[in-house]
């Protein structure tokens, strides 16, 4: 039970995260991704300041769970211990950063903003499924 309701309050919390920092609006996104909107002005930095603030965030948890035997509230530890660059996690970063430019919308973000109930948010959720089924059935995976 401890573990759903922490796992409530991390999503939750993340959710919002998403929401204030804009990360559920793929404009706010796109403005971000687009470098080369540098010269005219256009381009949104914003979005650098809520990465690096994940990652003060994440940094010191992730050491402390690294020190662990066990999660703090039960089950099994799940941390990665694959640390090599194979040819998957490179066709996996590119169909990522592919997607996440063309559309704006990276998983989390695009979950969190289902909550709004936009179509073309729903369109991207059920594609990104279908593109994970497809990756899972396939020599991919």
């Amino acid at each position: 039970m401890m573990r759903i309701l922490v796992s409530l309050i991390c999503g939750t919390i993340f959710g919002a995260g998403l929401y204030i920092s804009g990360m559920i609006d793929p404009q706010k996104v796109l403005g971000f991704l687009d470098i080369w909107a540098i010269t005219d002005g256009g381009w949104d930095p914003s979005l650098a300041l809520v990465m690096a603030g994940g990652l003060l965030v994440a940094m010191p948890i992730i050491q402390f769970a690294k020190n662990r035997r066990e999660p703090v509230c039960g089950g099994e530890m799940a941390l990665p211990t694959n640390h090599k660059i194979t040819r998957k996690l490179i066709l996996g970063a590119v169909m990522f950063g592919t997607g996440w430019g063309l559309v704006g919308y990276c998983p989390g973000p695009a979950i969190s903003a289902l909550a709004f109930g936009q179509i073309d948010t729903v369109i991207f959720v059920v594609a990104m499924l279908a593109g994970m089924m497809v990756c899972k059935f396939s020599r991919l995976a």
